[in-house]
């Protein structure tokens, strides 16, 4: 039996690439996007009710990685394990999966049911590249969704930064302070902070970049505190 899964929508985003995308939803929760419905799927009808709720769940396509995974494998290295630790593919949130599908949960902003674009859902904290396709849509329910007393597995080892988000800790060129407002601003601390050099990268010469709303963000680390430039 075949199985077929169509874009609802996609989500435009300040990422047109994977690197500096943060690595899970609600990470850099200054983040935002725009969740723009296919042509066939802009009835505002399809939205009614969702007013009511703060949070919702994407599935997604992990569109990048298809051109990477050619057959399965039960095992993966996760980044944050330095790359070097085998982990079991279902253990992890690798995009190398065989269908290839994400999930992200994320804040609603604001609904805006009639655009020249459809429906329109405004977010923040999501993890997604700029034109991520979206498979659906579902409302995040606290009654069930959240489980305070969870463990967190080989996770919990990873979680700490050794970046602040302290401004004090960054120093920003006066061309990137030009370049973007206050929000972006703080996203972009948050984004550093939450460092986006692979985890077995510690070179504090090493120069690292990123597109970012329109431009190109280098950067780099030494003893915690961050250098970026445009």
């Amino acid at each position: 039996m075949n199985y077929e899964l169509k874009p609802i929508a996609s989500i435009r985003t300040d990422f047109p690439t994977k690197f500096g995308v943060p690595r899970q939803s609600g990470l850099v929760k200054g983040l935002k996007g725009r969740i723009v419905f296919e042509p066939e799927y802009r009835d505002p009808e399809a939205l009614r009710g969702l007013e009511g709720f703060s949070h919702i769940w994407l599935l997604w396509d992990f569109s990048e990685a298809r051109a990477t995974y050619s057959k399965f494998k039960p095992t993966v290295r996760p980044p944050r394990l330095g790359g070097n630790q085998r982990m079991g593919v279902w253990a992890t949130r690798s995009p190398f999966r065989p269908n290839h599908i994400g999930l992200s949960s994320v804040r609603i902003l604001s609904i805006d049911l009639h655009t020249p674009d459809g429906p329109i859902i405004e977010v923040e904290g999501a993890d997604l590249m700029d034109g991520t396709p979206i498979f659906d849509i579902k409302p995040y329910l606290a009654f069930t969704d959240s489980h305070p007393d969870a463990t967190g597995g080989f996770t919990k080892e990873t979680l700490e930064s050794e970046i602040s988000t302290d401004s004090k800790h960054y120093t920003f060129n006066s061309k990137l302070l030009e370049a973007f407002d206050s929000e972006r601003l703080v996203a972009l601390r948050e984004i550093l902070a939450s460092d986006p050099r692979p985890h077995y990268h510690d070179d504090s010469d090493r120069v690292y970049a990123f597109e970012f709303a329109g431009k190109e963000i280098k950067f780099r680390v030494k003893n915690g505190e961050v250098e970026a430039w445009i």
